[in-house]
């Protein structure tokens, strides 16, 4: 449980430190559109700090990492989750200082946060898998 618990914390502080960075970046070079900036902090508090904190709600009671299906669900997620924030500080980046980018450029940072989403995605199919499996064991 505990290491569920700081896994949610470690996502919970960067979720503030990304609000922060959003803001303050925006501000600072007189930014006042949309920018995928503003999806970083939504993004790490609910996909990172919220998943974290009801995993460790299930993992008071149940061993989750018996699992294979589980600890592949943490490798992937754990892998997908920062993949696609990294690309919307990428992209947001771009976007607020106006750096015009090139058709590959932008299609390989679109490319990447796929790839992120398809982890993430995956991550999540393997954590339903895993938490069905918990409750058709034997009490």
């Amino acid at each position: 449980m505990k290491k569920y618990l700081n896994l949610s914390f470690i996502y919970a502080i960067a979720a503030m430190a990304g609000g922060v960075f959003y803001r303050e970046f925006t501000k600072f070079n007189d930014f006042t559109g949309a920018t995928a900036l503003g999806k970083v902090h939504v993004h790490l508090f609910m996909l990172g700090m919220m998943v974290f904190l009801l995993i460790a709600l299930f993992a008071e009671h149940h061993d989750l990492t018996q699992y294979k299906t589980f600890r592949t669900f943490l490798l992937l997620y754990n892998i997908g989750v920062p993949l696609t924030v990294l690309m919307l500080i990428v992209r947001g980046v771009a976007q607020v200082l106006e750096i015009p980018l090139s058709a590959g450029a932008s299609a390989s940072i679109s490319g990447m946060a796929g790839i992120g989403h398809i982890l993430t995605g995956a991550g999540i199919v393997l954590l339903f898998s895993s938490l069905k499996k918990i409750s058709e064991s034997p009490k």
